[in-house]
């Protein structure tokens, strides 16, 4: 059986658990809110994707055709191009992201 002590306690636990259950827990957000830090390394591996990706084409050209420097060095600077514009598609993304949010904000104040 139960021993009375035992009683006390699971009922104090109970209270202590009722009152937390009052208390907001953060929860993550789903959606598109993300934290600055997430939103960097997003913009990071864009960047390093299109690098490797250039690098990749570059370095496979050369290979099919035998000419060692000719289509890497481009294609290297291609696929920098190309990640530097992704990322700056991210950047205006989050920016106008940014300012809906201080937008529907400043709304709220002036009601």
């Amino acid at each position: 059986m139960v021993d009375p002590a035992d009683k006390k306690r699971l009922a104090e636990l109970g209270k202590r658990i009722d009152a937390l259950k009052g208390t907001e827990v953060s929860k993550p957000r789903a959606g598109k809110n993300f934290s600055q830090a997430s939103q960097a390394w997003r913009m990071i591996v864009e960047l390093v994707v299109g690098i490797a990706i250039g690098t990749g084409i570059g370095f496979g050209l050369d290979a099919l055709f035998g000419t060692s420097p000719w289509f890497l060095v481009p294609f290297v600077i291609l696929g920098f191009a190309a990640g530097v514009n992704v990322m700056l598609g991210t950047a205006r993304e989050l920016q106008d992201d940014q300012a809906n949010r201080m937008g529907g904000a400043q709304e709220d104040e002036g009601d």
